[in-house]
Formats: C-alpha cells, structure tokens, sequence
C-alpha cells in the first residue's frame, strides 16, 4: 500500500525512496504469503499495516505541524526585528541630523571658547602678577649674588624664575613673557662663574674650598635636573670638568715656553716641586670638595702630563737647544720624571700612575737631543772621550783627576768664602759690596753645578760625581746661609716691635719690614733665574719665620674681643702684604710661606673657645710641625682662653687624625723657639711636661 503525502515541493530522494518501500513491501508479502496457509491471515496484516500507516501518517502530521509553527513563530520574529530596525534607522537618522546641527553650533561657538582661553590665561596671570612683576628685582639680585660669589644661593633664585617660568608657559600655550627675557643671560653668567671657579680649583682648595664646593654642586644638580621648557641643555658638569683641567693646564704650560739658554733647568726644577705638590694638594684639598666619580687624582695626573707632553713637544719644535739644555731636558724626562722624586713617589696612589700614557719623548724626540748633544759637547767631555783612544786606564786616571782637582778647588772656595765673611762681620776688612760679592759667588756655584755633569763618561759608576755635587750643594747652602745673616742683622731690630699696641693701629712696622726687604732684594736679578727662585724662597720663609717667632715671644695678650679680631686683621694684612712684596721680586706664590699667618688668623679670629680643638686639629693637618708649645703661645696671644680650654685644645692636637701628606710643604714651626710655658698649661703627658 503507498501512504499518501501531503501536496508539496518534491523531494530530491523521494522517487529513490518508493522504489526501496516498494521492493521491500513485495519482499515482505512473498515471503508472507508464499504458503495457502498463511493466506487466512490476510486479514489480520491488512488491519495491522492500516494500523502502522496511521500511526506513521500521525506522527508525521505532528511533525509537520510542529514544524509549521516553528516557521510562523521565525516569521513573526522577523518581522519584530524588522520593525525594530526601522525605528532604529529612523532614530539614527535623527541623530545624524541633530549631530550636523551640533557641529554647526560649535562653529558658532569657536570664538567664545577663544575667549574663555584667553580669560583663563588672563586668570593666571592675574593670580601670578605678583610674582612676575618681581621678576625684575629678583634677576638683579641674582646677578649680584653671582658677583659676590655666592653661587648657590644664586642657583636657588635661578631655579625659582625658572619654576616660575615653566608654571606661565603651560597655561599660556607655550607663550614667552618679556620679563624672562634675562633668564637665558643670567643662566649664562652662573654657568660662567662655575667655570670660572672651577677653572682655579687648587688655589679654592686652599683658600676657599666652600666657594669649590659651592661651584660643583650646582654642575652637579643642575645636571640631574629636567624642565617642560623647550630649551638647550647647559651640561654645566662637562663644563666644569673641562674649565678644571684647562685651569690646571693655563696655571703650569699656560704661557708660551720661550727660554733662555741655561734656563730649561731652573723650569724643569721648579716643575719637579711643583706636579708632585700639586697632586698632593688634588689627593688632600681638591677630591674632597668633589664627587668620586670626577676622579680627581687621575684627572689631575692626565691633564698635567699632556700638559707637559704638549709643551715639550712645542718647545722641541722651536730653536735647536745646547748640549747642556739637551743633557738636562734626556735626564730630567727619561729618569727624575718617573722617578720617586715625581711621579714614581710611593706616597701618589695608583691614580697618579703615568706608566700607561704616552711618554713625554717620542723616540724620535729622544734621538733628536741626543744627537744635538753629541755635536754640541764641551771640551773637557772631549778630552776625557780622547784619551779613550789609548787607553781605558789613562781615561780613568784623567777623570780621576778631574774630579780629584775640582774637589781641592771647592774646599778651598769654601775656606776662602769663610774667612772673608769672618774678616767682614768682625770688622777686620769690611767689604763695601758684601751682598754682591756673596751673589756673584752664588752664580758661580751655579755655573759650576749645571756644567759638572760633563765629568760622567760612559760606563763610569754612577756615583763617581756625589762627592763633587755634595760639595756644591753644601756650598751653595753655606752661600744662601750668609745672604740669610745679612739680611737678619737688618731686619731683627724691627721684629723686636712685633706684636705690639703700635703694630695694631699701624701697618708701619711691616712697612719698614718690606721696605728693608725689598731694598735687600735689588741685587738679585743678576742672580741665574734657577737660583734665584731658591735664594728668594730662602729669604721669604726667613721673613715669616722671624714674625712667627715675634708671635710666639708673649709680648701682646689680647684685652678683648676687639683686639683679637684687631690682631687677626693685621694677619691678614701682612699675609697679604708679604705676598705681594715677594711676588713683586719674582718668587712663585706655590713657593711662599706666608699663608700661614692666614691659618693662625683663623685661630685667633674664632669667637667661641670651646671650638678651639676642631680649629688646633685644622691647624696641624696644614702644618703637621706644630707642637703644643706653639699652641700655647698662641692660646696665651688671644687671652680669652681657660685652663679647661686650653687642655681640651691640646687634647684635641694630639687626639686629632694624623696630618695628611705634607708634599712640597717646608717646615716651619720646627724652626721657630718658644719659650718655655708654664707647667700649668701643659698636658701631663706633653714635652713641657
């Protein structure tokens, strides 16, 4: 039997699927009915078939049904959503409409929001009117505090024009104020007295070391510091770095090197004193004033050394030297300069090491002098070098001789000199010129000393000569000790009116002092400009050590505190009185001793006494020779100062730290004698004692 369909679409598979239902059926029925028996029960399989296709026509209209209404429920669904788009459509639509209205509107209002910019601009500068119309004053006397050398206070008021600046600019839409038009030039002037300050960092140290201090950490914050401002960077911090070593360079190579024949020995001397002091001064005065990683020492070491790398090779590239000047400049770079007179001290750290740069003499330069020397030699190097050519014993019986004969003449120079000096200070044969003579003795020391080195032959011992140049050397000693009497027997009867009321109020006793000294001092430039530096040296630390000695005596006890800042006053004024007296005659300010009147000024200057021990322990780290008794006599000088005081001051000199490296420093307070002070104001277990 074939169900019946609902009418509709055919289905794809649907011809495929009654062919199937076919067969099957005629399969099923010959196998039902291939036997009469079964027949008799046709019946019963038709009504059970009738049964099965209702069944199947039931469940099928139950299908079909719940799936009719599944598509009535899509299709009314779909026309919801339909109608909701529309409405969404149209209230977009709407919306377009409203936001082009909108946008018209703002057009219309693009010049009220112009001028609510401008009132709130108006508003800041109303609330920061005050502030910018002290601008002005406050740019002046920031330029005054750069003048006095206050830079720190300077960079302060900097900092707060220039915060002032950044709280305008935002709100005025990066707009520049006529009144800070003087920031940049100001800034400018500040980051030049840095360099300035930085550019004499070693005098700083020494007289000054706040304003040092002061001129690096403001390199040093103003290099961590950012502004919202579109301006340049300042690199203050490179730049003090670079005026430090341009500073250290001008003050040792700065002037042209353009010297006399003879000459080059005096400089190089005086550079042997002067690159180990100053690296001393580096190591004790200038690291501490700066941060670590400026590396002071090192820095110190390098620029000193290509300073003098660069100034030899200058001098080298001028006119030819003499064999003299050749020998002294060979030896001076290949051996003393690295030698533990200099740069090889045990007592420079690993920083001042030069072995790694660059040496002072390229090869070529070394044979350069050496060739200049062997052409220019003198002639009694000549003659020790022919008798070469017989025999090397006669070579060493010429020289033997030499030095033997040259030995003879300086003891008989040294009697001579004495008996004359004896005959004139007795009065037995006083001498018209007695300084002259004395000087013109001084020069032929000199001559001698920088020509003696021609008695080395090659291969002798290096010690042949030490005889010889001891013998100089206590001659020339012997010369500066009779200069030196001469000018005490002038200079002690004015030292005995030292310190007194009268030297208080008037600068005449010093007057005198200088006048006299200055007088004494006129036959010295005829004096070899290598010697004349140790002769004039000897002189000043003689002068300053006669006032210290004066001081020291107990003639003045100051009444009060008036006289006490009287006595440091005219310290003060002597110091600098001698200074400029003996940097007129020529002597180098690194060879002075006179600054040590401005280190007892501030001893007696100090108005609390109970700070006395931190002001002793100051004095000894600079003078290391100064022993209780000096600081007795000075304590008894400010007559303000308890037993009690007085204890805990010399408890603070022997308790304080160890005096750092003295470097070129001479002694001076070993030399003067004080008398002796009373039991009372010693420690028990003091040398008084």
């Amino acid at each position: 039997m074939k169900p019946s369909l609902p009418p509709g679409p055919e289905w794809p598979e649907q011809e495929k699927a009654e062919q199937l239902a076919r067969g099957a059926a005629l399969k099923w029925a010959s196998g039902i009915f291939y036997r009469p028996e079964q027949l008799a029960r046709l019946g019963q399989y038709r009504s059970r078939e009738v049964q099965r296709t209702s069944s199947l026509e039931a469940r099928i209209k139950s299908v079909v049904q719940s799936y009719l209404e599944g598509v009535k429920t899509g299709v009314w669904q779909l026309a919801q959503a339909f109608e909701a788009a529309q409405g969404t459509r149209e209230a977009l639509g709407q919306a377009h409409g409203l936001l082009q209205g909108m946008a018209e509107a703002m057009q219309t209002l693009q010049p009220l929001r112009e001028q609510v910019a401008q009132h709130k601009q108006l508003q800041v500068l109303s609330q920061l009117l005050p502030r910018l119309r002290a601008v002005p004053a406050a740019v002046a006397h920031t330029q005054t505090l750069i003048g006095a050398q206050r830079l720190l206070e300077a960079y302060v008021c900097l900092r707060e024009l220039e915060q002032l600046q950044e709280e305008t600019w935002a709100p005025l839409g990066g707009l520049e104020l006529p009144v800070f038009e003087g920031l940049g030039p100001l800034a400018e002037a500040l980051g030049q007295a840095v360099e300035a300050a930085a550019a004499v960092a070693g005098q700083l140290a020494r007289e000054d070391p706040a304003l040092l201090v002061a001129a690096v950490r403001v390199a040093e914050v103003d290099a961590g510091h950012t502004t919202s401002l579109e301006l340049p960077p300042r690199d203050w911090r490179r730049r003090c770095l670079q005026a430090l070593q341009e500073g250290l360079e001008r003050t040792h190579f700065g002037t042209p090197l353009l010297l006399e024949s003879g000459a080059l020995a005096g400089w190089l001397e005086a550079l042997r004193v002067a690159l180990p002091a100053e690296l001393a001064i580096a190591e004790a005065l200038v690291a501490p004033c700066c941060p670590p990683h400026y590396k002071v020492v090192q820095l110190w070491t390098h620029t000193l050394h290509s300073g003098l790398r660069r100034c030899l090779q200058q001098l080298l590239e001028g006119p030819e030297l003499g064999a003299a000047d050749a020998f002294t400049l060979l030896r001076w770079t290949l051996h003393v300069y690295l030698g533990p007179e200099m740069m090889g001290s045990l007592e420079l750290g690993p920083e001042a090491d030069v072995s790694q740069l660059e040496p002072l003499l390229t090869p070529e330069n070394i044979e350069q002098l050496e060739a200049t020397f062997v052409t220019q030699v003198q002639i009694l190097e000549e003659n020790i070098r022919v008798t070469s050519l017989v025999s090397e014993s006669l070579q060493r019986r010429v020289h033997s001789m030499a030095l033997s004969e040259l030995g003879t003449f300086l003891r008989s120079f040294s009697d001579a000199l004495i008996r004359f000096s004896r005959d004139h200070i007795r009065g037995e044969a006083m001498a018209p010129h007695y300084v002259p003579y004395l000087l013109a003795t001084f020069n032929y020391q000199s001559a001698l000393s920088s020509s003696v080195s021609i008695l080395q032959p090659d291969g002798a011992a290096s010690g042949a000569l030490a005889p010889v140049e001891a013998a100089l050397d206590e001659l020339q000693r012997r010369i500066c000790r009779l200069v030196l009497e001469a000018l005490l027997v002038e200079l002690q009867p004015l030292f005995e009116a030292l310190p007194s009321r009268r030297w208080l109020s008037s600068p005449e006793v010093l007057d005198d002092v200088c006048e006299r000294t200055a007088r004494f001092c006129q036959d010295f430039r005829r004096v070899r400009i290598p010697a004349v530096q140790l002769l004039l040296a000897e002189v000043e630390c003689t002068v300053v050590l006669q006032y210290l000695r004066a001081l020291m005596q107990g003639r003045l006890v100051c009444r009060g505190a008036d006289e006490r800042t009287q006595v440091a006053e005219r310290l003060q004024h002597d110091a600098a009185q001698l200074r400029e007296l003996f940097l007129g005659l020529g002597l180098e300010e690194s060879y002075q001793c006179a600054p040590v009147l401005l280190a007892l000024r501030d001893l007696l200057s100090l108005r609390d006494p109970m700070l006395l021990g931190l002001e002793v322990a100051g004095l000894r780290q600079k003078f290391p020779d100064v022993s209780e008794d000096h600081v007795s006599a000075l304590l008894d000088l400010r007559g303000d100062v308890s037993r009690e005081q007085r204890l805990a001051a010399l408890v603070a000199l022997q308790a304080g730290p160890q005096p750092s490296p003295s470097a070129g420093r001479r002694a001076l307070f070993s030399l003067v004698p004080v008398p002796t002070p009373a039991l009372s104001s010693c420690l028990p277990s003091g040398p008084c004692a």
